[in-house]
């Protein structure tokens, strides 16, 4: 009985522990960039990953890397650990599908108008050099 608790306490804190990698692997991001855009109109935004969300205080992946099934996010799903491209093309693919540069814009935008705080301007975020 004793062995059993012990394996299942291991696999628990082994799972937890890939878990904690995946969620922390994007923290030396420090541009939005993908190469799925050939070229750029404006330069890639600048968003260094965990300073912005310690800032934000955003602790659950799943707000940014989100799963949709059906037009639909699948709650406790998350998408860490793949690129938004992934899922979103440059261009419409599908007709549920948003585009690549629409999503990123949607998704920061949108929490930044909703918390109030956050740059809202092209230039906020697109830094030119």
């Amino acid at each position: 009985m004793k062995q059993k608790i012990s394996l299942k306490l291991i696999f628990f804190f082994g799972l937890f522990w890939i878990y904690s990698l995946l969620c922390f692997a994007q923290e030396d991001m420090k541009f939005i960039k993908s190469p799925a855009f050939k070229t750029y109109q404006r330069p890639p935004a600048v968003f260094v990953h965990d300073k912005h969300n310690e800032k934000a205080e955003l602790y659950d992946c799943s707000i940014c890397h989100h799963v949709y099934e059906n037009g639909k996010v699948v709650e406790g799903a998350m998408s860490v650990g793949q690129s938004c491209s992934d899922c979103h093309k440059v261009k419409k693919s599908t007709a549920d599908m948003t585009p690549l540069m629409e999503a990123y814009h949607k998704q920061c935008i949108t929490c930044h108008k909703k918390r109030e705080k956050g740059p809202l301007a092209c230039g906020e975020c697109h830094v030119k050099k």
